[in-house]
């Protein structure tokens, strides 16, 4: 097996209908990290085989198609294998599974995009997998069972179809805030995610106008462990590129908790600025340097 290239970065994902030309070159072109061209949700039935025809267009004429995406069907229904046989001729970063109930979906998937990797002279495993990991009941009870999924680099939550399938007419309180379930399932995706050794994501944001409040979230799910998170409009990704991207006195701070520990080899702890920082807080440092190639 080829090695497979270097993963794009995953602060922001932007989503854009497969059946539209003009978002989804709107998407390629933007600063997102990720442009998600999506065969699911935003397609309707009647239009499914023209978006597929569009999206491996779109994807092939991509400068760069290692951060271009295909959300697909759920394995649950008919249309994913006609979803794959479209689009992974055409050389997309990776496959956004919708719907995912365990990590044997996971392995199921990349069964099915080895075999068209092969037909198209592609190195098998080069099509990376993220998973949406709450979008059914069933699917909150296998958060867990991620860990060594083939391909999988990233999982994230919904709380769209969660809600349809609970029969939930609201998802949020008056506060502005998910409610309980809904924050269980973020939850259990950042706890699944870690679990797996791959990148937590947060869902969306459906207020796209109120940026503000879009930058606040980001920032402190950010604070909570996620990675990333999705996006529905190309103005979203300025907000939360800047709150998924670290700022210099976070580097500042990392750097000096490094050297701290680095100036007292074998210390479980060490002082800086009046704090007293532990072997914990040495490994947050060196995970935030790392992912921002330093």
């Amino acid at each position: 097996m080829t090695d497979t290239p270097a993963l794009p970065r995953m602060r922001s994902w932007l989503f854009a209908p497969g059946d539209s030309e003009k978002k989804m070159n709107k998407a390629i072109a933007s600063e997102a990290d990720i442009a998600l061209l999506d065969l699911e949700d935003s397609v309707v039935p009647e239009r499914k085989a023209e978006a597929r025809k569009m999206t491996a267009e779109a994807i092939a004429a991509a400068p760069d198609r290692s951060r271009v995406w295909v959300r697909v069907n759920p394995l649950s229904g008919s249309w994913t294998g006609d979803d794959l046989d479209a689009v992974i001729v055409a050389g997309p970063g990776g496959v956004f599974l919708p719907k995912a109930e365990g990590g044997h979906d996971v392995a199921t998937l990349d069964t099915m995009l080895a075999e068209r990797e092969r037909a198209a002279g592609i190195a098998e495993g080069s099509t990376r997998v993220a998973a949406l990991v709450t979008e059914t009941a069933a699917a909150m009870f296998t958060t867990g069972t991620y860990d060594g999924a083939p391909r999988l680099v990233a999982m994230s939550w919904g709380a769209e179809d969660l809600s349809s399938e609970l029969g939930a007419s609201e998802q949020r309180g008056p506060d502005g805030e998910y409610s309980h379930v809904y924050e269980m399932a973020r939850s259990l995706c950042l706890l699944g995610a870690v679990k797996a050794g791959v990148a937590p994501i947060e869902t969306v944001q459906p207020e796209f106008r109120d940026l503000d409040a879009l930058e606040s979230r980001a920032r402190r799910v950010r604070a909570q462990g996620f990675r990333g998170m999705l996006a529905i409009h190309p103005a979203q990704i300025g907000p939360i590129n800047a709150a998924f991207t670290p700022s210099e006195q976070e580097l500042d701070h990392a750097r000096a908790v490094v050297q701290a520990f680095a100036d007292n080899p074998g210390a479980g702890t060490v002082a800086i600025d009046g704090n007293m920082l532990d072997r914990p807080h040495l490994a947050l440092a060196q995970r935030l340097l790392a992912e921002s190639g330093q």
